[in-house]
């Protein structure tokens, strides 16, 4: 992915959206990942993602640079280095679900966690999706609407997760994979949760902005 800050014309807009598609690279390895789970390609999986986690830092750190040298930036400075960072979190979240894995040596993936990286999987699109209506925040009629797709597929997320976890308690017979599969669930939670912090931290910059 282009550095953006070798442009004379720095557009942070773009450089959030960039930022954006480091989360949606990341997604869809997991979700690739957890489709056809294989124990021995993991780590090699994790590899990958890494490397992607690795990108979006650098990217990350170039935009904060930037900003230390921007004589005016479009929006408050402090907004651009939390919204960077929030969006980067998404990343590392992604990242964690595939690390959380490996350090518990999952063997198999149940149907649940499947239908979970597929709805953070949406919702990295959606985090997309918003962060280009952003920078015509001003005009954009699609905004709102693209902020509620995130806060609603977050919702989604909470009820797995506690249909999940009522599942693990209702027959605890094993206390290690509750353990595991508590812990899985948790790593899978904070990636849609930290989603719905970008769109929230949107949709606050907007209104100080309007």
């Amino acid at each position: 992915m282009a550095r953006l800050n070798n442009s004379r014309n720095f557009n942070y807009f773009k450089a959030f959206i960039s930022l954006s598609e480091y989360s949606l690279k990341a997604a869809d390895i997991l979700v690739k990942t957890l489709r056809d789970f294989k124990r021995e390609t993991l780590e090699e999986r994790i590899k990958e993602m890494h490397e992607i986690e690795h990108s979006a830092d650098i990217a990350k750190h170039e935009l904060i640079n930037r900003l230390a040298k921007e004589f005016l930036p479009p929006i408050e400075r402090e907004d651009i280095v939390n919204l960077s960072e929030k969006i980067d979190d998404v990343t590392d979240f992604v990242e964690d679900v595939l690390l959380n894995m490996n350090v518990f040596n999952v063997q198999y993936v149940p149907p649940e966690i499947m239908d979970f990286a597929e709805l953070i999987l949406r919702c990295t699109q959606k985090m997309i999706e918003t962060l280009k209506e952003f920078e015509n925040f001003k005009k954009s009629k699609e905004l709102h609407a693209k902020i509620v797709e995130i806060n609603n597929i977050e919702e989604t997320a909470d009820d797995l997760y506690i249909k999940g976890l009522k599942r693990l308690y209702s027959n605890p017979t094993d206390p290690i994979k509750l353990i595991i599969w508590k812990d899985v669930l948790d790593s899978l939670e904070k990636c849609c949760d930290a989603c719905e912090e970008v769109a929230n931290d949107v949709e606050n910059i907007v209104m100080k902005n309007s």
